[in-house]
């Protein structure tokens, strides 16, 4: 370990690129979701019903009380931690569901349960784990490392328990359609919710290092400049010519993180005021990380764009009614 003392750590984080990963069958999950909320009595929604927090192991265990009282707060929601891997928790989820139909038999002759939530956030590892305790067989969802694996809902129920009879559909990670804080789809790519392939993974890299020596993880180098080709040179993650495969020690050094393997961490600001601002619709909360001036231009000049669209359809202009067309519009 490096001693603190040694260390000049960043005061922030400046990115200003949003990740954004939408495929068709998210679209088209959604479309699936809805036409079958009819026939569901329970809904079960993995991290942003009964709220969900899988993959608990990963994160820091002394923000569960302040998530759950800050639900219990803002929304009278109650929130469940599980990892599905070891099967903690998730009777909860069972008994929660079992208990419609035991206080209402003659309503609930079956309950029905759908579970939807972000990708690769452990939905079809959950269902599992129900499976695995409420009838004792085996897996019944296909699961993964990468998100996407489930790409569609599923066309028939899964049975979870016998008497009272509780069914589950398996529905296919739902990303919003477009994320537009930059450093929020970070967090989101960081923690595998969107294809690494679409990211920067040397970026996602030094984010991570970043937070880590926050955090007061010194272990590592505070530049990931110095720290890839180190990475490179351990696990020999070489090129032609002998050069660094500095992407793939980036992955590496990412996956790690992903793993648990540098101990448990929460990338959400769950302090008081941050949650306060997260449920009373203040946005991202994290005030160590900044937009850089590029970013800050292209929002401005985006709600500049907007108030002249709005103005001149309201003159009719963009409807063939006004007198002139916008091809004359420019930038300034």
């Amino acid at each position: 370990m490096i001693s603190p003392s040694l260390f000049t750590i960043r005061p922030n984080f400046v990115f200003d690129k949003a990740i954004n990963w939408f495929p068709g069958h998210m679209a088209k999950g959604l479309r699936v979701i809805s036409e079958r909320l009819s026939g569901v009595d329970v809904v079960v929604e993995l991290k942003d019903r009964i709220i969900v927090y899988n993959k608990a192991d990963l994160a820091d265990e002394s923000a569960q009380a302040a998530i759950t009282n800050a639900f219990r707060e803002y929304c009278k929601q109650r929130v469940i931690f599980t990892d599905a891997n070891t099967d903690k928790n998730v009777k909860m989820i069972i008994n929660f569901a079992a208990n419609k139909a035991v206080k209402e038999p003659e309503k609930y002759p079956y309950v029905t349960v759908m579970v939807v939530g972000m990708p690769n956030v452990g939905k079809s590892s959950l269902i599992n784990s129900m499976r695995r305790l409420g009838i004792h067989k085996g897996n019944a969802a296909k699961t993964g490392a990468l998100p996407g694996v489930t790409r569609s809902v599923s066309a028939t129920s899964i049975k979870v328990l016998e008497d009272p009879t509780v069914y589950l559909i398996d529905t296919p990670g739902v990303m919003i359609p477009h994320i537009t804080d930059p450093v929020a789809s970070l967090k989101v790519a960081l923690t595998g919710g969107i294809r690494d392939h679409l990211s920067d993974e040397e970026v996602m890299a030094d984010y991570l290092l970043w937070r880590l020596n926050n955090f007061g993880n010194f272990r590592y180098l505070h530049s990931i400049e110095a720290l890839l080709p180190k990475i490179s040179k351990r696990i020999g993650a070489l090129q032609k010519y002998g050069e660094y495969d500095l992407n793939k020690s980036a992955m590496f050094f990412i996956k790690q993180y992903r793993n648990g393997k540098y101990g448990r961490y929460t990338l959400d600001d769950v302090s008081p005021e941050g949650l306060k601002t997260y449920f009373t619709g203040g946005g991202d909360s994290d005030k160590d990380v900044i937009m850089s001036k590029n970013q800050k231009k292209k929002l401005e000049w985006e709600k500049i764009t907007e108030k002249r669209l709005n103005r001149w359809k309201k003159q009719g202009y963009l409807t063939g009614k006004g007198k002139q067309g916008v091809q004359g519009f420019k930038k300034g």
